[in-house]
């Protein structure tokens, strides 16, 4: 028989699976990747770097839904705020890739590349150098935790008749459709006071 003119395997067939089961169940296993492409497990560890490897490539991936581009905005808090919104897009495209990503360490090339030029952004802003980092973790724990927030029911609060919560049934019923942006929105308005009060003071103190 003559080879197959597309390949069984290469990496982005192989990362596309990964995502595809990740969205299905929330997570894989190089056995399914090798299943569902009709190949043998041991020629998918011939294109990756193990597990590990295809990690890497699914953040890769689901990353480059990010726009570079809002960080080229002006001022710093416009790009922080857009490279917010677009990250939040793009990983509430694939909710269920987030805690998986989120609990292995970052060596993307692309990625790496990405968190590089918040930083400078935030260095030519004149932020604290030691208080940069902290500040982009908690964007990203914003970011992350509100698009999981999108993949989930709109009704987290199951009331019942066993517990009486008439305040909580009021409130509930006040905030209407779209409970996980409005709730979003809170946050980031938040966090982007506390960065500019943080430069502010900063400035005022002279740097």
């Amino acid at each position: 028989m003559g080879r197959p003119r597309t390949p069984l395997l290469d990496r982005e067939r192989i990362t596309t699976t990964a995502l595809q089961l990740i969205d299905e169940s929330g997570d894989f296993s190089v056995p399914q990747i090798a299943r569902r492409l009709g190949a043998q497990t041991g020629s998918v560890y011939h294109h990756v770097d193990g597990r590990d490897g295809i990690v890497e490539l699914l953040r890769e991936r689901v990353a480059s839904g990010i726009d570079p581009a809002t960080l080229d905005l002006t001022p710093w808090d416009t790009a922080v705020e857009a490279w917010a919104r677009s990250y939040r897009a793009a990983f509430a495209a694939h909710p269920r890739a987030i805690p998986l990503l989120m609990t292995s360490p970052v060596r993307a090339p692309r990625v790496l590349e990405q968190y590089e030029r918040a930083v400078n952004v935030l260095l030519a802003a004149g932020f604290d150098r030691a208080g940069i980092m902290p500040l982009i973790i908690a964007l990203e724990n914003l970011v992350l935790g509100s698009a999981l927030d999108l993949a989930a029911p709109e009704t987290m609060w199951e009331l019942t008749d066993q517990v009486p919560t008439p305040r909580l049934a009021e409130a509930l019923a006040a905030v209407g459709e779209g409970r996980a942006d409005r709730a979003f929105e809170v946050g980031l308005t938040a966090f982007m006071n506390h960065a500019r009060a943080l430069r502010e003071k900063r400035v005022d103190v002279g740097g």
